[in-house]
């Protein structure tokens, strides 16, 4: 990748074709004005005189003013500001991200974790607040109220089980109990400015 980086540069290409390259490891995005199908071309020759191949499900050409796409987690291009309705180019935690997050709360709060709840929650919590490190640009608070509504029930349903409780425990459980007494770390509150409460 670095050998293709450093051949862009000193061929000019960035000029040629009006376009930037945004790297990281061995991903990447060219973001050109008006020669997006050149550069993508000279990319796919460049990169087999190297000995290299471009992943052909990943590589396509996207308008990113009508089309959104994906890179290193997030989602970029339109996105419709919930309020008024009016559309804006922003970026946000991709759906597979906020998936992929669910996930691993899930594996946390698993029936068979035998863990003492304070050793659970505070796992929870540094998982919780690493994600919400990464994603601290552009537009969060829907994946953050996904993620939130997602860890309160899991952690309901956890709790449930481990005190037995014979109802759903929305009542021995609630959600103001859950982020507040309990110490799960509610990402909303991050985003609006307010100190979380995790690991207590």
């Amino acid at each position: 990748m670095n050998r293709f980086l450093r051949y862009w540069r000193q061929t000019g290409r960035g000029d040629i074709y009006s376009a930037h390259v945004i790297s990281y490891a061995d991903d990447f995005v060219i973001l050109s004005r008006d020669k997006a199908a050149e550069a993508m071309a000279w990319t796919a020759h460049v990169m087999t005189r190297l000995g290299l191949t471009l992943n052909q499900e990943k590589t396509v050409i996207r308008d990113a003013r009508q089309e959104p796409f994906s890179f290193l987690g997030y989602t970029f291009g339109p996105h419709r500001f919930r309020k008024d309705g009016h559309w804006y180019l922003g970026a946000s935690p991709s759906k597979k991200s906020v998936q992929r997050l669910k996930g691993k709360v899930s594996e946390i709060l698993t029936p068979g974790n035998c863990e003492p709840w304070p050793e659970v929650r505070d796992r929870l919590n540094r998982l919780l607040q690493g994600w919400a490190g990464y994603f601290q640009y552009g537009t969060r608070l829907m994946a953050y109220r996904a993620i939130d509504n997602h860890v309160g029930t899991r952690v309901r349903q956890f709790l449930v089980r481990r005190h037995k409780v014979s109802s759903q425990g929305t009542r021995t459980f609630p959600d103001h109990k859950v982020f507040g007494k309990l110490g799960v770390l509610r990402l909303r509150r991050m985003h609006l400015g307010a100190s979380p409460i995790a690991g207590r």
